[in-house]
């Protein structure tokens, strides 16, 4: 269709074709028959430039946390000569890229990159991107859509934690007595990682590697001490505030990541179902992209739904819970999950005191605390470290 400059021309030669109506002069009709024809010319021309052009984009990284900087390339390439080339790439919820030249040779690639900064959490798409060639007189102009559509998933915000809590078998003077599966599919088969050096090659399961082309060892069972169970309360009722939610969220995501990394196999509940088991590197982004989507939920049982999740049969070493202003409901929950942990920890956006938070203490939960403008680090660690001080004098 005309560009603005294309619309400009076609008034300019209506204007030219009633001035030669009033004066007859063969001069303006002239002008005014070539600028019709110029405009008519470039429309002609884009739509016939546009499908020849071709887009890739990558992104690196494409997963990461709430903050961090990812970089978007661009690559376009034509297949014959066009003109004032324009790509607009978009990132829906974050912003817009947008690059020009002024020509582009047949079998030429146009590069172009830009930086975003991810934030906040989510999962946004990526393009596709607009394209629109002109004509080399800059009378039509022609937009399609170019590239495939890619996905940014941008994770809560996490802190580096110290510190973990003391748990059975943890303690080499306490010994693990324990033996039951938790969520296990059946008999006693657990879940898949890749292969390691030393492994038997017996417990190989081969579909799996075929399938990914690397050996993947079948892990027959989670030792009873290196469970944890992560519980983020979802509910709106204990946030006084959107940030109260943000920070519960990034706290869950920080402890997940911390026990994950010390050599725990910590599962993730979130309100739905019993919970993601991070197993391995695939399994853990599945986690964190469910705590990068995760919004509160209103008027949420959350009483019915622990007492769902404890007849799943779960125990462990460590149970993790973490929600806002404690009330009476996260006091139940505790009350009943805790029962089949060793050691338990309550994280709460709130500084201030209650009963709930007194009931917490006598259950003999660690209790960090932060605001919603606060960090998680600092609390952790003097919480470890008065669960390590009180182990040592037991």
């Amino acid at each position: 269709m005309p560009s603005f400059r294309g619309w400009a021309a076609t008034g300019a030669a209506v204007a030219l074709f009633v001035l030669w109506l009033g004066f007859g002069e063969d001069l303006l009709l002239a002008l005014s028959i070539f600028l019709l024809t110029a405009v008519a010319g470039g429309t002609a021309y884009v739509r016939l430039s546009s499908p020849r052009l071709l887009l890739k984009r990558s992104i690196n990284p494409y997963q990461l946390h709430d903050g961090e900087r990812a970089i978007v390339d661009l690559s376009l390439k034509s297949k014959r000569k066009v003109f004032r080339v324009r790509v607009e790439d978009r990132v829906h919820g974050l912003g817009s890229a947008t690059f020009v030249a002024d020509r582009v040779a047949a079998g030429d690639a146009m590069a172009g990159r830009y930086e975003v900064l991810c934030r906040p959490r989510g999962v946004y798409r990526v393009g596709p991107a607009l394209v629109s060639v002109t004509d080399p007189l800059g009378f039509a102009e022609a937009t399609t859509t170019s590239g495939s559509i890619d996905r940014l998933v941008v994770y809560p915000k996490v802190e580096n934690l110290q510190g973990v809590p003391t748990g059975r078998g943890q303690d080499q003077t306490i010994s693990t007595s324990r033996a039951s599966l938790w969520h296990t599919g059946g008999e006693d088969f657990f879940t898949l990682r890749e292969y390691q050096q030393g492994d038997d090659l017996r417990k190989v399961h081969w579909p799996s590697s075929a399938r990914r082309d690397e050996l993947m060892i079948k892990q027959l069972e989670m030792p009873w001490q290196s469970r944890a169970f992560v519980v983020l309360d979802p509910r709106v009722e204990p946030h006084r505030s959107a940030p109260s939610f943000e920070q519960a969220v990034r706290g869950a995501a920080s402890v997940l990541r911390h026990l994950y990394r010390n050599g725990y196999t910590p599962t993730i509940w979130s309100g739905t179902g019993s919970g993601t088991i991070v197993a391995n590197a695939e399994t853990y982004r599945l986690a964190m992209e469910e705590l990068a989507t995760i919004a509160p939920r209103p008027s949420l049982d959350l009483r019915q739904l622990v007492g769902r999740l404890r007849r799943s049969g779960m125990a462990g070493g460590v149970f993790v819970m973490v929600t806002g202003k404690a009330d009476e409901a996260d006091l139940a929950a505790l009350q009943l999950l805790s029962q089949d942990f060793y050691k338990t920890v309550v994280l709460s956006v709130e500084q201030g005191e209650n009963e709930e938070m007194a009931g917490f203490a006598r259950a003999g939960a660690l209790v960090v605390r932060t605001t919603p403008d606060g960090v998680w680090s600092e609390s952790w660690r003097n919480a470890m470290e008065h669960g390590w001080s009180t182990a040592s004098a037991g």
